[in-house]
């Protein structure tokens, strides 16, 4: 498996969405959509903060221990 290197993350077309567990009281993580390669998450509060990319593998596997 190769790894890539990546000095930031572009993010902006990102399409963010929120967990339906969220209650819409607007105090969540929201991941992004539709970015190749990588999972963006950030803080709702912050939508123009820092963006975290975790790779798809490790997003499966933490959303595996959450259930």
């Amino acid at each position: 498996m190769s790894h890539e290197a990546r000095t930031s993350l572009d993010a902006v077309e990102a399409i963010w969405r929120t967990s339906s567990y969220s209650g819409g009281q607007g105090d969540c993580v929201e991941v992004g959509d539709d970015v190749p390669g990588i999972v963006p998450v950030r803080d709702s509060k912050r939508p123009t903060g820092p963006v975290l990319g975790i790779s798809p593998a490790a997003w499966a596997t933490f959303l595996d221990h959450l259930r």
